[in-house]
């Protein structure tokens, strides 16, 4: 089902084309013939052996994460080629070297468990033909992750080996006595502290049960459901398509962990959209780019980063934990770019929907059993059950629902397709956090971490708000281009250190760089969910860019809010306390919306544009007096606002155009 509104749709090859140009995820190989068969069953038992060991129990952590990489690297080199550029169709297009590193990777693949007695045993001595096949698996990963998530993360993962090797020749604090190869290559595929440490641990357990669960959700119908749920909700409502846009997207992030993949699939259905009732070609992809790039903000299921979060905190912290402390973040996000559209839609005189361009809502809300497998999940997690077991059963009641589903539900066949669609979507993954491993191999090796975490409280003069600045520019620098999961393991180690020695709670400092580098994808200069959106708008990239900053302006503030005062994740908070700082925020939120884009009841002077920011940050800041004096300000701003639109009469000195002087679109 879909709107009855008329636009101009991007095709399903036309998306595929724009995935393929700003997603190195999505530019894999058509393979057929021979290759083809080989790499469906591959990805098939790849799916099947993650689920195998969810339902019966991991093996041992050396040879669950080498498996694991060995199916995702022999994978990787048959289906993305070392130059997307250059691509060609069919058998041909597999070089003679990528079967090479194919083979080399079902060895690495294999060779901790054909000989894990004899390298348990070693204790940490090589032999020739281990330091040999540890030194190819350090090689292939990072070829691997430069096909597939691009070249900024395996340029920083050398620079780190780099340094590793050596760190003697390194000025100042910097400074350490250097790594042998020998050694490095033992740190890195012989010890759970390299490429098979904890980055690579959640990616062969939580995270693939995810990326499966979310592509069986989308063989359910789901995705499509989304759409047409969002339009039976706000398309009616003023500049209705954009709505859509935010409440979809926001929907979509739950299935889909790529921003740029969330712009295209959404994007492809909701500019267009918004383009046809009148708002400009930037503004339509800034709403999307930036509603997109939050779904990986919004709980139930976040990103792939927040579930190495539990990890990397402990603590007995749960996924659970880390969902219900970014809820109001989240929240407060969507509101954000909600309260913009809709200011922006009344500034240009834009309507909604008419009835006739509106599914039937009869037939939408009579399918609201699509959505069982996402409030399931959230149960399961709310539980006391394990994330895996959540998981687990949540594919399964996905599968019951696409049965039920009769308009295009899952058939017996697509529980296959699926089973491929999931593990395709966990190689970029693997392999980010395989790479990520060696990072963090180094640094605890090195001792770098505490070494930058202490430079960088130096450099702020040690205080906290100069060192949050510094991080926020590290992990928005760090993730133009590179994966969120990537991003979040380098900031984690190196400047979240730096703010809980300076008395952050953990959960606070790791959503901080967990924020900002999700964000990065709409921060121009690279700005890729921004990018990838001008390229279905037709809009100006950087523009799209910079009005996609300006409606995600939520998530440049709300970090530094939570850091400041923890009460915003529902840390010792009581029920009235969290009530209290949710309203206050979100009135926050609408005077910030009006002065960013400049209009409430009326078009905004700067000076009321400034006054109304202000308020927005007294009110979203959880503190009792900034609240106080928030809402009588917020207050006065509305009164004024009322009141000088009523004056009909005499005009008034602080308006600066009618809102006459706008054209209505038709």
């Amino acid at each position: 089902m879909t709107t009855k509104h008329e636009a101009s749709y991007l095709s399903e090859e036309e998306q595929q084309k724009l995935l393929e140009k700003y997603d190195p995820e999505a530019g894999t190989r058509k393979l057929t013939g021979l290759l083809g068969y080989i790499a469906f069953f591959g990805l098939l038992a790849f799916s099947l052996f993650q689920l195998y060991t969810a339902v019966f129990g991991v093996f041992t952590a050396q040879i669950q994460r080498t498996v694991h990489l060995g199916f995702a690297l022999s994978l990787i080199f048959l289906l993305f080629p070392a130059n997307r550029k250059k691509r060609q169709k069919g058998k041909l297009q597999v070089a003679w070297y990528d079967l090479i590193f194919s083979i080399l990777s079902i060895g690495v693949g294999a060779y901790w468990p054909l000989r894990f007695e004899e390298l348990v045993m070693s204790v940490g001595r090589l032999e020739p033909l281990d330091f040999a096949v540890g030194l190819t698996a350090i090689v292939l990963v990072l070829e691997a992750t430069r096909r597939t998530v691009g070249l900024p993360i395996m340029i920083i993962a050398l620079l780190f080996m780099l340094y590793g090797l050596f760190g003697s020749y390194m000025p100042g604090f910097l400074s350490h006595r250097g790594l042998t190869l020998e050694r490095m290559v033992q740190t890195m595929f012989f010890t759970t502290e390299g490429i098979l440490g904890t980055p690579l641990a959640v990616s062969s357990t939580f995270i693939f049960l995810f990326l499966l669960f979310g592509a069986f959700l989308i063989r359910t119908g789901v995705g499509q459901y989304f759409n047409d749920l969002s339009i039976a909700i706000a398309g009616r409502s003023i500049g209705g398509p954009a709505k859509v846009a935010i409440f979809s997207s926001a929907l979509q992030g739950t299935i889909s962990g790529s921003s740029v993949a969330n712009v295209v699939t959404s994007g492809a259905f909701t500019i267009p959209m918004m383009k046809n009732l009148g708002y400009k070609k930037e503004f339509a992809g800034a709403v999307e780019a930036s509603a997109s790039t939050g779904g990986q903000l919004m709980p139930p299921i976040m990103g792939a980063a927040a579930f190495l979060m539990v990890e990397f905190i402990g603590n007995g912290i749960t996924y659970w934990d880390i969902a219900k402390a970014a809820a109001i973040p989240a929240i407060l996000y969507f509101s954000g770019i909600w309260i913009m559209t809709h200011f922006e839609a009344k500034r240009l005189g834009l309507r909604g929907l008419t009835k006739e361009e509106m599914p039937s809502r009869k037939e939408v809300f009579g399918k609201v059993y699509l959505l069982i497998p996402i409030i399931a999940i959230i149960l399961l997690l709310m539980s006391n059950i394990t994330v895996t077991h959540a998981a687990l059963y949540s594919i399964v009641i996905s599968i019951i629902v696409g049965f039920i589903n009769k308009d295009g539900g899952m058939k017996a066949v697509d529980i296959v397709h699926a089973l491929v669609d999931g593990a395709r979507t966990a190689l970029a993954v693997a392999a980010a956090t395989a790479a990520a491993g060696i990072i963090v191999g180094i640094v605890t090796k090195t001792g770098l971490g505490l070494k930058l975490a202490n430079g960088l409280i130096d450099l702020a003069g040690g205080y906290l708000i100069p060192t949050l600045i510094l991080t926020m520019i590290a992990a928005l620098v760090l993730g133009m281009g590179s994966p969120t999961t990537a991003n979040y393991v380098i900031t984690s180690t190196i400047a979240a250190p730096a703010m809980i020695l300076l008395g952050v709670p953990d959960l606070s400092a790791h959503l901080f760089v967990f924020y900002f580098g999700i964000i990065a994808d709409i921060t121009p200069p690279v700005a890729l969910a921004a990018f990838a959106a001008a390229g279905v708008s037709g809009g100006e990239p950087i523009k799209t860019g910079i009005e996609s900053s300006k409606l995600a302006i939520a998530a440049f503030i709300i970090p530094y809010i939570f850091v400041l005062s923890p009460e915003m994740l529902m840390i010792n908070t009581s029920w009235g306390e969290i009530v209290w700082v949710v309203l206050t925020a979100m009135i926050g939120m609408i005077a910030i919306g009006a002065g960013v884009i400049g209009h409430w009841m009326r078009n905004m002077h700067w000076l009321e544009r400034i006054t109304a920011c202000i308020v927005g940050l007294l009110l979203i800041y959880p503190e009792t007096i900034s609240d106080i004096t928030g809402l009588v300000m917020f207050g006065a701003l509305l009164a004024l606002q009322y009141l000088w639109k009523q004056d009909k009469g005499g005009g008034n000195a602080f308006q600066d155009k009618s809102e006459a002087d706008y054209p209505k679109v038709k």
